[in-house]
């Protein structure tokens, strides 16, 4: 019987152990290095192709009861001009919705699931790998540590199949790529968190606002609190270290993240950052109110990796940012490391050689994904609002004069085609649906 190991409880990994799960695997081990699984983070967008392999696996009505559809999107220059509005989800046309949610809340959708139906055992938290060595035939050695408080020491396993979930800082892709280094950092901070705001006072739509050095994301997470008539939102906010005051990182671009790498995940007062927003209001969404309700701030170096030339070693492979953690563009990070998840567990599913298997998902997603990254360096859809800007830095009266709405629409369609999330592509339902016949399907 196949014996998975999973490294990293996080979205990717939690979603991998279902998807195995589906197609008739149930020697699945999921290990975290941190002694707790806590939802982390702020919030995040599912676009609707991972919304439909989330249905799949049977999620969608839990899903549904702690989010919120996503149903427009609009873009904005920093001076409040409309650059473009988009509907999205099921007003886009898709089968599926686009979903906005806390990021505890899917981690802890995931991890109910997860424990429901592969049991408690499943997930091992306060284990930490350490090392990998994958000899070119036979199964992976694998050197864990215990982190838990109650055990310590280390010991090594031999799993049929090792699925690096570890994410950007992944130790199982550094042990298969040694020579790679730290992520590199293109010298611009991220500041995230959620705000706790008066409903009469947001807006129903996701905004991304800005120019061509400051950006700003916000939207609604949940449906209006009749208690408290309030929402949840989730904001980021980007702009260069080298123009925040006060920053201690090194003050160029293209630099790496230095002082960040022993604290990647930094609280910060919101007071750090706000005055560069000040006077930002989007058709009554003012972003000096969405960061006064504020229930915390995080900082964070936007950082991505190398598209690498495989993914897939022997019998060990890596999913989600493990293997193409890319910049915070295009709701694509959670979003992808569902479709690896899927994709990983259909191969497995399909070709009853392990090595043969992680091959045919290395060969499905990795040129997808590179070319995904390289969009995203390229600032994926958002660069409507940088065209804006260059075009008319100080406002307009009608975009169509200054980037056509031809030219938006293809920049939109464009990338949407780079991740396979355009409507035609999505609504033909998941390539990843088990095969008639098996034990999955049924």
């Amino acid at each position: 019987m196949t014996h998975f190991m999973i490294a990293g409880g996080g979205i990717a990994g939690l979603t991998a152990a279902l998807a195995l799960h589906r197609v008739g695997y149930d020697r699945i081990t999921v290990v975290e290095s941190a002694r707790e699984i806590l939802p982390v983070g702020a919030g995040l967008n599912i676009m609707p192709n991972a919304v439909r392999e989330l249905d799949e696996l049977g999620l969608l009505p839990e899903l549904e009861r702690r989010s919120l559809p996503t149903r427009e999107l609009r873009y904005y220059h920093r001076g409040g001009g409309l650059v473009s509005r988009e509907p999205r989800g099921r007003a886009a046309g898709y089968r599926w919705p686009q979903l906005s949610i806390a990021r505890g809340e899917l981690q802890a959708v995931l991890g109910e699931a997860v424990r429901e139906r592969l049991g408690a055992g499943a997930v091992v938290a306060g284990v930490r790998v350490t090392a990998v060595e994958q000899p070119e035939c036979g199964r992976p050695r694998v050197r864990i540590e215990h982190r838990d408080g109650t055990r310590h020491g280390s010991a090594s396993l031999e799993p049929d199949v090792l699925i690096g979930a570890d994410g950007i800082r992944s130790t199982v892709r550094g042990c298969l790529n040694p020579e790679e280094g730290d992520p590199p950092w293109n010298g611009v901070l991220v500041w995230r968190g959620t705000s706790r705001m008066p409903a009469a006072r947001m807006g129903t739509f996701m905004f991304i606002a800005g120019d061509d050095t400051r950006k700003a994301v916000v939207y609604p997470m949940t449906e209006v609190d009749p208690a408290t008539d309030t929402v949840l939102v989730n904001w980021a906010l980007a702009m260069p270290a080298a123009l925040a005051d006060g920053a201690d990182a090194p003050a160029h671009q293209g630099a790496h993240h230095g002082a960040y790498r022993g604290d990647w995940n930094r609280p910060v007062p919101v007071d750090r950052f706000r005055h560069h927003y000040l006077g930002w209001e989007f058709d009554g969404v003012s972003v000096d109110d969405v960061l006064r309700h504020a229930t915390g701030a995080y900082e964070y170096p936007m950082v991505d990796r190398e598209p690498l030339p495989r993914w897939s070693h022997g019998r060990t492979t890596l999913i989600g940012d493990a293997a193409h953690a890319m910049y915070p563009i295009g709701s694509n990070g959670a979003t992808q490391s569902v479709i690896d998840a899927r994709a990983l567990a259909h191969a497995l599913s399909e070709h009853p050689d392990p090595v043969d298997a992680l091959t045919a998902y290395d060969a499905d997603r990795r040129p997808a994904m590179t070319a995904l990254q390289r969009a995203n360096r390229e600032l994926g859809p958002e660069v409507v609002i940088n065209l804006a800007h260059e075009r008319a830095p100080g406002g307009f009266t009608d975009i169509d004069e200054v980037v056509p709405a031809a030219e938006r629409a293809e920049i939109a369609a464009r990338y949407a085609r780079t991740g396979a999330f355009d409507p035609a592509t999505v609504n033909q339902g998941s390539p990843y649906a088990p095969t008639p016949g098996t034990p999955a399907a049924t």
